[in-house]
């Protein structure tokens, strides 16, 4: 059970820059802490030890405030990011390299046994604070904004956002989403329509960087067009130095 203990880790390298060392991650990270008690807890309920398995799983929310019901299934190179708060339900099943962040709830909406959590497929990542609810399923490579409340299926690839959440689908939303990664942050934890000045503010300057990466594309390819050569015409600009301009001038 404790064999992908080492890929669990070498994952956390991967999604957490402040990761410095294998021992820090080890014995500083609560995710990895309650992932290792859950490994544990679902052998024990897979052998039908339920009382000794809910045990197990009392003392990891006890040691790392997350809470992880034994008969829960989880994947290959599962990383939960701070952690505290986080609630994951017995019927839940979680693929490979899936990440959730601080205060999320993958909970139920009845009190009928049987399958009644969500379902996150491979590379699913969840924003802080995010409540994915029912027997719903999160497709391949979809992201849930922080403070989400999920409870109709997301399709692989798409982000999902608000209360009550909704996907993404508009042209616009998906290039100010790409644009925000290369700037080194995602912006999909929130959504146009918050009445937050600051938000709005943000999505206005997201905007304008991507229509003026489009007007320089444009741009580049008229010049391209016209027979300038745009690579010798930066090289020359690289190598202009402003102190030279006055003799020019001259």
């Amino acid at each position: 059970m404790f064999r992908n203990l080492r890929e669990d880790i070498a994952s956390v390298f991967d999604r957490d820059p402040a990761a410095r060392s294998f021992w820090e991650v080890l014995t500083c990270y609560p995710g990895i802490h309650a992932l290792v008690f859950h490994r544990l807890a679902h052998w024990l309920w897979s052998n039908r030890l339920r009382w000794l398995a809910r045990f197990t799983g009392h003392l990891a929310r006890f040691f790392t405030g997350i809470e992880i019901h034994p008969g829960a299934t989880i994947g290959r190179r599962f990383f939960i990011d701070h952690g505290m708060g986080v609630v994951i339900g017995e019927t839940a099943t979680i693929g490979d390299d899936v990440t959730l962040y601080h205060g999320v709830t993958l909970g139920g909406t009845s009190w009928h046994k049987g399958k009644r959590h969500p379902t996150l497929a491979d590379g699913v990542v969840v924003g802080a604070g995010a409540m994915i609810l029912g027997p719903i399923t999160i497709g391949a490579g979809a992201k849930v904004g922080s403070n989400a409340v999920v409870s109709k299926d997301v399709p692989p690839g798409a982000t999902a956002v608000g209360n009550p959440a909704r996907v993404i689908d508009s042209e616009q939303a998906q290039r100010r989403e790409q644009h925000a990664e290369k700037l080194g942050f995602s912006a999909y934890a929130v959504a146009r329509d918050v009445d937050d000045p600051l938000v709005k503010a943000i999505h206005g300057l997201l905007d304008h960087a991507v229509e003026t990466d489009r007007r320089l594309e444009i741009v580049l390819k008229r010049l391209e067009a016209a027979g300038i050569d745009i690579e010798a015409l930066a090289a020359a600009h690289d190598a202009f130095d402003p102190k030279h301009l006055g003799e020019i001038v001259d």
